[in-house]
């Protein structure tokens, strides 16, 4: 029993932490500055993209770096096979505020950030005879280029591109080596699709799948040993291994709690995001990972190994473990280590979704809603403040929080560990597709509460209501994939789309059949037929 106590209260804190630490949205590749302070007009009406600026020193290929069209000017192509290398140089003087004085006979000239509007820097170095025009930044950032207020008529035809100050720098390093540096200038278009979508979409969709037939399964063994024990008219239950002592059940006033404890620990990270935050954030996933996956190996292997999983043996201080836990704990704290120590290598983001995905099915098991309406008051609370915390908090600290804190902020850290993520396989531009695991979790408690209540009634697939909401569930999935282009690639909050799917789904569907009363209240049949 202590062992169950000691489990329930270790998963119920990894739950907190997994919910707490991290945006709920989707996000898929780069998010640049908007600036809408001056509006479109007659040669100043370009849609901002992303450009690629590819550099080649003595012939050779170099570095790559990313950079933003303006809104004036011609665009940049989007096939690399077309793109020309054109001879870099500098501009005399810098910041092109004057005609530089400087031969730039068709070639792509640097230019510094400052002392003049971003179209007269354009509109010199085409008098110049340059082709193209690279305005590097003051920070390592990207801002996008408008014309002024009071600009018309504007005749620019070169491309002009912003890039960030650490490319700037490297580029006048090496061009103060006396290296020949061209460049190469274009802007692929992103697919519509990206394989990291789907596999995205099926990993989410699995995860809950998987997580509620086992907390189905469990519920339904936990009834069945309940009504053992009254029908042999036992008064005091023993101390059984059916797993019951280690549900946690949540109440509307916890699901209230949700949101104010989430904004503060949400506001916490966005405030105090740096390095050695992003570093404990990665030891506490580490912790609920190993949780999870020992969980999950045990549950699994338990079905070969049962004498293992039946034995048991007291470790002073930290309490008791069955030989199977023993066997199978050094294993997931030596996957957690490595995964932590090479959590940058390009294939680190499987064994963070290995982790994230134990963790997330062990919590589905343990933590449950016992009803509709404590349901219906954590879903709602959770689509507040993921609509909040995405839309509104952009209004008052001028950043969204929830994006911000998901890319890691200031942290150097390329984002929080609290996500799923999947490398866009087919996107030019890389990055990776993310997804938060309240997206998953939340939503999981609903879909897993409708398995249970279908087993326990002993309803059919169609007569049920699990089937309804898992495609309910899927289908908000689908919609926020959508939203997501539509939105130009801008992070959503996946909740927005999720909950009035699968939260809209039950409760339609409860009310036709006249069931909605017991859901509500009591979230179990009220009389079951023998179960054994």
């Amino acid at each position: 029993m202590d062992l169950q106590k000691k489990l329930s209260s270790l998963l119920c804190f990894a739950a907190l932490i997994s919910l707490f630490s991290f945006p709920l949205l989707i996000s898929a590749g780069d998010v640049v500055h908007d600036d809408d302070s001056a509006p479109k007009k007659p040669g100043c009406d370009n849609v901002f993209a992303l450009v690629k600026v590819q550099t080649f020193v003595n012939g050779q290929e170099g570095a790559e770096f990313v950079g933003v069209g303006a809104r004036f000017g011609t665009t940049v192509g989007s096939e690399k096979e077309k793109a020309k290398k054109i001879h870099l140089t500098l501009s005399d003087p810098r910041n092109c505020c004057t005609v530089p004085k400087n031969q730039l006979t068709g070639d792509v000239v640097a230019v510094d950030r400052g002392n003049c509007t971003f179209t007269a820097k354009a509109v010199n170095a085409q008098a110049a005879g340059a082709s193209a025009v690279l305005i590097i930044n003051d920070e390592n950032d990207l801002y996008e280029m408008v014309c002024e207020p009071d600009e018309t008529d504007l005749d620019i035809h070169i491309p002009a591109v912003m890039v960030p100050k650490d490319a700037g720098l490297f580029l006048e390093k090496l061009l103060a080596g006396n290296s020949s540096v061209s460049v190469q200038l274009y802007s692929p278009e992103r697919p519509l699709i990206d394989l990291a979508e789907v596999f995205l979409w099926m990993m989410a969709v699995g995860t809950v799948l998987c997580a509620s037939y086992w907390s189905a399964w469990s519920a339904r063994e936990s009834a069945v040993e309940e009504e053992k024990l009254l029908r042999r008219a036992v008064e005091e239950i023993p101390d059984t291994k059916s797993g019951a002592s280690s549900i946690v059940d949540i109440n509307t006033t916890s699901a209230v709690l949700f949101v104010v404890v989430a904004s503060c620990f949400l506001v916490l990270l966005y405030k105090f995001m740096s390095y050695w935050f992003v570093e404990l954030l990665v030891i506490l996933f580490c912790i609920g990972g190993v949780e999870g996956l020992v969980t999950c190996l045990v549950a699994f292997l338990s079905r070969w190994f049962k004498s293992a999983s039946d034995s048991y043996l007291n470790i002073p201080v930290l309490g008791t473990f069955s030989y199977l836990t023993l066997a199978v704990s050094p294993f997931c704290i030596a996957f957690a280590v490595v995964w932590a120590v090479y959590r940058n290598a390009p294939l680190a983001w499987i064994g963070q979704d290995v982790l994230g995905i134990a963790l997330i099915v062990t919590v589905l098991q343990v933590v449950q809603i016992p009803n509709l309406k404590v349901g219906t008051v954590l879903l709602s609370c959770a689509f507040l403040y993921d609509i909040f915390w995405v839309f509104v908090s952009e209004k008052l600290f001028n950043v969204s929080v929830m994006i911000a804190v998901a890319s890691g902020g200031d942290s150097g850290e390329d984002g929080i560990p609290m996500l799923l993520k999947i490398p866009r396989f087919l996107d030019p531009w890389g990055g990776y597709s993310v997804i938060g695991f309240g997206d998953i979790l939340l939503p999981g408690l609903l879909v897993a509460f409708s398995l249970r209540y279908d087993w326990l009634a002993r309803k059919g697939l169609l007569a049920g209501y699990f089937l309804y909401t898992i495609v309910a569930y899927g289908l908000g999935l689908l919609v926020t994939y959508v939203a997501l282009y539509l939105m130009d690639g801008h992070g959503q909050p996946a909740l927005l789309y999720i909950v009035p799917f699968t939260l809209g789904t039950i409760l339609t569907l409860a009310k036709k059949r006249g069931e909605l009363q017991i859901l509500w209240a009591q979230g179990r049949p009220v009389k079951t037929e023998s179960l054994y």
